[in-house]
């Protein structure tokens, strides 16, 4: 049998060679491999308290099982995972969980509900950005000793500051990668100064799931392979090789020569050519997931709120819809995805259109009647550059003058959380069916001070405060009777379209090119199921 670390090494070697060697003939992937061509660019790390990019999210989602899970086949509604049942208190402070009994982690050790204890305490503990996910619900440093117990094996207890709706911490909290299970024992032997085993999970994952993270390397590939202690059934493929493939067109020509089985980043063009061709199929998902304008309001030109509403009339919504995001989304105005409680129907949700003069009277209004200059980062999406040019090409027609660059994924996400920027292209997804999981990041400002870095919250990344509207996410989410809840949020966001930090732009979908031979793909609005996929 070939040693694993071999086997490691020729599949990363296969995919190399089939990169720098466009020409050699096509071969079919391995049938025990699921295959796939990626842009992961933007991984950095591992660790579930840290991460928060949606390529990371969604490796480590196939890697560590977290208390519930989304239902593949109807995102809306969870289903049980690590917890096997729960129950909620009948003051609705104390959410209590029933975890299985025959899990363990890949290192043989038994998973037990103090794991998932120690596992979600030091995501705060460790204050990196997706504490917040965790903090906006009360389980802040000076009480999470006594929010969250385990008081025997099998047992896990959280408990609220305030009644907050079950369905919604289930989706926030108990479908989210904070409450993974670590492996508590290995982590603490690989710890380094106090830090949790934070270095150690750079590239490694040591948790209760399908998968387990084998190999990185930066820029290269993703190898996962199946865990032999899971809990669950076992995936049906048990290796998963994603290849770092960053040009749409090279991901198009792996496809058709059949070397991977799925291509993630494909351009309008791609998907257009390939869509009903011999032997590939075009599958989407519509997501929870907007792509944005980012203005930073720290910059005294998008302080004011009439340019930021200029900008939003500087977009080509439908042409751009008909080219080169005709796959890959759908115009989207609001900040509450469609799919999710709370949110305005698709009409409403999108008032928006390309109108030169419109843009022109605001920007009077607000005092640049000969516009002004600004820089606009973005990224290496395929469809970053042309949404990018066709921006610069309408706001030239006003006065406004902007000059593009382009970065890396890892570098954009850097500059735009450190504010480094005075306008950014980029993207958003909430974990939660509800229109609280975009306000109260999107909307919500904790602390608006520099040195806060309260960098996982895309309003404090682009410096927008507005107390008012603090009081009215954090009414909205505690309000008890649904349709006056629901009244809240159509509200809040007919007011975002005039005062929003953001001109939000699509509502996206997750798309994909895969092979025929590839059966159960299956994606919804929250997660991909690789485990589920077979030959």
């Amino acid at each position: 049998m070939t040693p694993p670390s071999s086997r490691y090494r020729r599949l990363l070697a296969a995919a190399a060679i089939a990169l720098v060697s466009p020409v050699v003939a096509s071969a079919a992937t391995p049938p025990n491999t699921l295959v796939m061509a990626w842009n992961i660019d933007a991984i950095s790390t591992f660790d579930p308290a840290q991460i928060g990019e949606v390529v990371t999210d969604e490796i480590l989602r196939n890697a560590c099982d977290t208390l519930v899970d989304f239902d593949p086949d109807d995102a809306s509604h969870v289903v049980p995972s690590l917890a096997r049942s729960w129950s909620l208190s009948d003051d609705g402070l104390t959410l209590t969980f029933d975890l299985r009994e025959d899990m363990r982690f890949p290192s043989g050790n038994p998973v037990s509900a103090s794991d998932v204890a120690w596992s979600m305490k030091r995501v705060v503990e460790l204050g990196f950005g997706n504490a917040a996910t965790l903090e906006e619900y009360g389980f802040t440093a000076d009480r999470i000793d006594q929010a969250i117990e385990a008081p025997d094996a099998h047992t896990l207890m959280l408990h609220f500051d305030r009644p907050y709706p079950q369905e919604l911490i289930l989706q926030a909290i108990a479908a989210n990668r904070v409450a993974s299970a670590l492996d508590r024992e290995t982590l603490m032997a690989e710890e380094v100064e106090g830090d949790l085993g934070n270095r150690y999970l750079t590239n490694h994952t040591e948790c209760a799931g399908p998968y387990r993270l084998r190999q990185w390397n930066a820029g290269e590939a993703v190898v996962l392979e199946a865990n032999g202690d899971y809990w669950g059934e076992a995936p049906k493929l048990p290796q998963v090789l994603i290849r770092h493939v960053a040009e749409a067109g090279t991901q198009r020509l792996l496809l058709a020569r059949g070397d991977v089985d799925v291509a993630r980043d494909l351009a309008p063009e791609d998907l257009r050519n390939l869509d009903g061709s011999d032997g590939i199929e075009v599958v989407k998902a519509l997501k929870p997931q907007l792509f944005y304008l980012n203005l930073n309001n720290g910059d005294p030109i998008f302080a004011n709120p009439k340019v930021r509403q200029a900008m939003r009339y500087l977009v080509d919504y439908q042409g751009l819809a008909d080219t080169v995001m005709a796959y890959s989304g759908t115009p989207r105005a609001s900040f509450v995805p469609l799919g999710s409680f709370g949110a305005l129907d698709e009409t409403e949700g999108q008032p928006f259109r390309l109108d030169l003069d419109e843009a022109k009277r605001l920007l009077d209004e607000a005092g640049y009647p000969d516009g002004f200059e600004t820089r606009l980062i973005f990224g290496t999406l395929p469809y970053s550059a042309p949404i990018a040019q066709s921006l610069q090409q309408n706001a030239a027609k006003v006065g406004v003058r902007i000059e593009l660059e382009r970065m890396a994924n890892a570098q954009l996400f850097s500059r735009v959380r450190g504010r480094e920027y005075q306008s950014a292209i980029q993207s958003w997804m909430t974990s939660v069916a509800d229109a609280h999981g975009m306000a109260s990041r999107l909307l919500y400002n904790p602390d608006n001070r520099l040195e806060a870095r309260q960098s996982m919250y895309p309003s404090w990344r682009a410096a927008y405060y507005s107390e008012e509207v603090n009081q009215e996410v954090q009414a909205a989410l505690l309000e008890a009777d649904p349709a006056a809840r629901e009244a809240r949020y159509h509200a809040l966001q007919r007011e975002m379209f005039e005062q929003g930090p953001f001109a939000i732009l699509f509502q996206m979908y997750d798309v994909a090119g895969k092979r025929a031979e590839l059966h159960d793909w299956k994606a919804n609005g929250f997660r991909v199921y690789y485990d589920l996929a077979s030959k």
